[in-house]
């Protein structure tokens, strides 16, 4: 694995590991009996961080599996066709 990404990888583990900090700290506000708008807030920056999440991925995959796969005919139609159901799914 080449060290770019290995930082990627890496990067997305860091970001990982910080969502779940996160849904911990909400469970314990949930427990807690915390107001509602301070849980809604950090609800809202869960969502935030997936979504910032989602597009590193994307990114990184954009970057390299499609690059390479387009150059392949039969891969870049199921590519395309991939990445268009994802895209949809994630304009939902």
């Amino acid at each position: 694995m080449a060290a770019s990404e290995m930082d990627v990888r890496g990067g997305v583990l860091d970001r990982l590991s910080r969502i779940e900090g996160q849904v911990r700290g909400v469970k314990r506000m949930v427990e807690e009996q915390r107001g509602c708008f301070d849980i809604l807030k950090q609800v809202s920056a869960i969502a935030g961080a997936l979504r910032s999440l989602e597009r590193v991925i994307l990114e990184r995959h954009l970057g390299t599996c499609i690059e390479e796969a387009m150059s392949k005919r039969g891969e870049r139609e199921r590519l395309l066709r991939e990445l268009s159901e994802t895209l949809s799914g994630m304009l939902r």
